[in-house]
């Protein structure tokens, strides 16, 4: 217990500041999205298809935009002001949710909510690796992302409890998401001083060839790597979806997606740190294992009892997955690049997440919930064939 406190103490206060940051603007989105989908099939009456394009494309574009910002943080050597245009873009959206009276509006509203997502997202985890000890990196992106989760479990359970105090109001749970996505805007403009970057060089394009040709073969297989886990695990708005089908009444169907971030925000951390000491591939692998179980139990789930099951071991898939790939691409990147790294690997992983989002509606739609889980679990058995033979063939270490 010791040894786990005095990491904890080692990580530099600017991680924790960023952690919070995007607890607060989680707690925010998190309000919305969990009940988003409710309120496009229930209110507005869209489609399962619409709902999975509209995910589909709302997170691509977030991920596709992180290209152009971590680009240009690299080039102008600063992270902190694209960080704070991101957050503040975010926060500006979230009115416009409130007002939505058809899904083209809220189309509108979630593409430009993502885009500031996508233009924070490779700066400040550009700055997390800036700032953070290399010995100390897994545990940093692991500390940040379970504070960001705990923003993830906090924002339902605030939406539950305020539509079973106004009578399912959509709109008016919409209106207090406003308040907590403005705290963190004012959050990171005085609680961040960026780390000096001084450099005797000249600053280059960081999409030139001769650069682009520094980004090693590591590197692109982590790239290839987050595609195929995209690809694998579609939006959380189908686990919502799972919820409002095995019977759980509308104003409860938040905690879905609450059961799953608790789980996620309490193992980020600990396999954040884990990964610094074992192999990566071993964890990766585990990670797959552990949502091809997620997907059968929620394929075969009839009652809310076996639901949860499911989406508990999503939420351990999500915190053995997700701060090691945030951590591998920094492992593999030039420092002077890292906004750049972050930014193709979101790219390649947002046109992933477009195809996986709008696959998995259409088969919903189609052909049922089963089979759109079964089909993940499909995925996820390619994934990890790939990342065992790459690891017997020295792809990635």
């Amino acid at each position: 217990m010791s040894r786990y406190g005095n990491t904890l103490s080692q990580i530099p206060k600017s991680i924790w500041v960023l952690g919070f940051v995007s607890l607060l603007m989680d707690i925010s989105s998190e309000m919305i999205h969990s009940l988003l989908p409710l309120f496009m099939v229930t209110t507005l009456g869209t489609s399962v298809l619409a709902v999975g394009l509209i995910e589909g494309l709302a997170e691509a574009t977030a991920l596709i935009v992180k290209v152009f910002s971590g680009v240009l943080s690299d080039y102008i050597g600063k992270r902190k002001n694209l960080a704070l245009l991101g957050y503040a873009l975010g926060a500006l959206t979230k009115p416009l949710f409130a007002v939505a009276s058809s899904s083209g509006l809220v189309l509108t509203a979630r593409l430009l909510d993502r885009l500031g997502k996508g233009i924070r997202g490779a700066p400040r985890d550009a700055l997390v690796a800036d700032i953070a000890p290399a010995h100390l990196r897994g545990a940093a992106f692991g500390l940040r992302q379970s504070l960001d989760t705990v923003g993830a479990f906090l924002g339902p359970l605030l939406a539950v409890g305020l539509m079973l105090l106004w009578a399912n109001d959509f709109r008016a749970v919409f209106w207090v998401a406003v308040i907590p996505g403005s705290l963190a805007v004012i959050l990171l403009f005085l609680g961040i001083k960026e780390p000096d970057t001084k450099s005797t060089e000249k600053r280059t394009n960081p999409i030139r060839k001769e650069n682009l040709k520094r980004l090693s073969k590591a590197y692109w297989w982590v790239v290839t790597l987050g595609a195929l886990f995209m690809l694998a695990r579609f939006s959380e708005a189908f686990l919502v979806l799972r919820g409002l089908q095995a019977g759980i009444p509308i104003a409860y169907t938040p905690l879905v997606m609450v059961a799953m971030n608790i789980i996620y925000a309490a193992t980020a951390y600990p396999f954040g740190k884990l990964s610094d000491r074992i192999s990566h591939t071993y964890l990766l692998s585990l990670g797959l294992l552990v949502l091809i179980a997620a997907d059968v139990v929620l394929a075969t789930s009839k009652h809310w009892s076996t639901l949860l099951l499911g989406i508990l071991l999503w939420g351990i898939h999500m915190g053995i997955t997700q701060g090691l790939l945030a951590a591998k691409v920094a492992d593999t990147a030039p420092v002077d690049l890292r906004g750049t790294a972050y930014g193709l690997f979101n790219l390649v992983s947002g046109i992933a997440l477009l195809i996986a989002s709008g696959l998995a509606g259409w088969i919903w739609d189609q052909y049922g919930a089963a089979f759109t889980f079964y089909t993940g679990a499909a995925f996820c058995v390619l994934t990890l064939v790939c990342l065992l033979c790459s690891d017997q063939n020295k792809v990635y270490t």
